[in-house]
């Protein structure tokens, strides 16, 4: 499961608030409600965040095995 736990980690680290990202950046609030709920993003949006941040990926997501899931196959 990706998680971006650390994109909001990385926020406060650099101290940039949503308002800035939205009204200076131009990052749509829907992206931003995206990432708090943990739904999925596009490469392109990873990218652009990254940019825009000037980060590097594992700043804004991880991946962490999610263990309750079995493969039937």
């Amino acid at each position: 499961m990706i998680t971006y736990d650390n994109f909001w980690k990385t926020l406060k680290r650099k101290n940039i608030s949503q308002y800035k990202l939205t009204r200076k950046c131009g990052v749509s609030s829907s992206l931003l409600a995206r990432l708090r709920k943990g739904g999925d993003i596009s490469t392109h949006s990873i990218n652009r965040l990254c940019e825009i941040i000037d980060c590097e990926v594992s700043d804004i997501l991880s991946y962490q095995k999610d263990d309750s899931r079995h493969d039937t196959e």
